[in-house]
């Protein structure tokens, strides 16, 4: 896992960073890295996702000695040295060969390729002995082959795939059409222009608009879904599962676009093409995999009998809800308020009460933490938000002077909304800032994932104890929740379980982050600085 998450790391931020495209008019290897360079990396990607599942399933008997082996192992700081220092000249070759075209194109490219596997080889050794790679290969046999054709399999059809925008589009035409004519008199259509609505407010559906994204989002959830509980579906009945949860997607999408049109025509546009547009394929997406996590299981034709429609007796206490579920309250709450909302998320309250009311609910299981507090927790909080404040720059790095005015100024519609509106709001942005989203996040990602990837019995870990693997993959993925402030979350999630890990106490990791999400709004409302919210 921390191997995929490095390499996973590494390849997004050479994604962002390298433009590949200033390479179309080079010859040589230069010229085949523009034009197979992407589709290379997506083979990879495809060939190593596919190796993990199958090459898992195959040497599934080996798993205990290998762990073991590995823990004995312990990673290689040699050569993890070796692979920062190797990725360091990585870095330097891209930058010639893709930003400043200095030097031999050809030349750089083979610089560069030998370079790259290199900080590959390195990382993987790093982390898991060469003995270990050795045993994976002759232990999988075939698997290997079997990933290298399903990946040669998904690029070929996701290149055919995008043939089918075209018709994807025509068709969510017609479904929209075929929603909106018994309830809207004098509708507007224009096949050729993808274009419907009334006479008043139209939208084009584009291709990204037909559903594709959503359908491939569902496809590869429910394939998962269907591996990973494989144990207990009743196969080929339950395979149907993908296609049914692909169509439901594809009908909801539909209507989306139909619901859409009809707020727009109500008088609400900027609420249709803000929040609405954005959050209701997302609440759509969750609702149908909710509807498959939860119902489908319960279903004996699709799962066997021990599974189905007994869940509750034998499953027994569900202790993942409580630690999850308040932060996923909020998560909820959010596409909620956002999608009712136009330029302003004017229901922001939404968020603190679900919260709430998620705590409140689970109050019981929370009793067994350590909930004192101490000065490292403050300490902790005041130097995350002078962490905080001192990388604002780095995310607004790429912002214009004009840009970067609009996002500190002072939201419009809040300034021109009355008295007791605007205090109401900014008392519950200010509960959400310091009590709910404090609570919620470290319940989750202190006081459930991090000890839940050191082990499956995750309430049996001490909250003091202290793994890298887990230190750094938690606090990787709550800085990967803070958008393009990823570099400061990160660190504050470290920061935030150090706090939690020197006493062992919970209440130290929330108070550290409460500390700095209240100086956060006192810089907001003193400062100005209203990007920070």
């Amino acid at each position: 896992m921390a191997l995929v998450c490095l390499f996973a790391a590494e390849l997004i931020a050479l994604s962002i960073w390298i433009d590949n495209e200033v390479l179309r008019s080079s010859a040589g290897l230069a010229g085949l890295i523009h034009d197979w360079g992407a589709w290379t990396v997506r083979l990879a990607v495809a060939v190593a996702f596919v190796a993990l599942i199958f090459g898992e399933s195959k040497a599934r008997g080996e798993l205990e000695r290998i762990s073991e082996t590995c823990s004995e192992h312990g990673i290689s700081w040699t050569l993890a040295g070796g692979h920062f220092a190797v990725m360091a000249g990585f870095v330097g070759l891209s930058s010639r060969m893709f930003v400043n075209r200095t030097g031999s194109a050809n030349e750089l490219a083979v610089a560069w390729i030998l370079t790259g596997l290199l900080a590959i080889v390195l990382a993987a050794c790093a982390l898991v002995p060469v003995s270990i790679w050795k045993d994976l290969i002759r232990s999988t046999g075939d698997g290997l082959a079997f990933a290298l054709a399903a990946g040669l399999m998904a690029c070929v059809l996701g290149e055919f795939a995008w043939k089918l925008w075209g018709p994807l589009s025509r068709w969510t035409l017609a479904l929209v059409k075929l929603m909106l004519a018994p309830i809207v008199p004098a509708l507007y259509v224009d096949p050729a222009a993808f274009s419907i609505g009334t006479p008043g407010f139209h939208v084009e559906i584009a291709p990204q608009c037909s559903g594709y994204e959503g359908m491939g989002l569902m496809l590869a959830f429910s394939t998962a879904w269907l591996w990973f509980l494989r144990r207990e579906w009743r196969f080929p009945n339950a395979l149907l599962l993908a296609p049914a949860g692909v169509a439901a997607m594809f009908v909801l999408n539909a209507g989306r676009i139909a619901t859409l049109i009809l707020i727009g025509n109500a008088g609400a546009p900027g609420i249709a093409l803000g929040g609405f547009h954005s959050q209701a394929g997302w609440l759509a997406f969750n609702g149908v995999a909710l509807v498959m996590c939860a119902g489908a299981r319960r279903i004996p034709w699709l799962a066997h009998t021990e599974a189905a429609g007994e869940i509750p007796e034998t499953a027994g206490r569900n202790a993942t809800a409580a630690y999850l579920m308040p932060f996923l309250a909020i998560l909820a709450a959010a596409m909620i308020a956002r999608a009712s909302s136009g330029d302003f998320e004017w229901i922001y309250p939404l968020r603190v009460v679900a919260a709430g009311a998620a705590l409140w609910y689970f109050r019981g299981t929370y009793k067994e933490m350590n909930w004192r507090i101490g000065w490292t927790g403050i300490a902790a909080g005041v130097l995350v938000f002078a962490i905080w404040i001192g990388l604002e720059p780095l995310a607004r790095a790429h912002a214009t002077s004009a840009q970067t005015a609009a996002l500190t100024a002072a939201p419009a519609a809040l300034m021109n909304a009355a008295a007791s509106a605007r205090i109401a709001w900014i008392i519950f942005r200010i509960l959400g800032a310091v009590v709910t989203v404090p609570l919620a996040e470290e319940i989750a990602f202190r006081g459930f994932l991090m000890r839940r990837i050191a082990s499956s019995d995750f309430e049996s870990v001490s909250l003091k104890s202290f793994a890298w693997v887990p230190f750094l993959i938690s606090s990787a993925a709550f800085g990967l929740l803070h958008g393009d402030r990823w570099l400061a979350g990160m660190i504050a999630g470290m920061l935030y379980a150090l706090a939690m890990i020197r006493k062992g106490r919970i209440g130290d990791a929330v108070v550290a982050h409460a500390v700095t999400n209240a100086l956060v709004a006192i810089w907001v409302l003193a400062g100005g600085n209203w990007q920070l919210w």
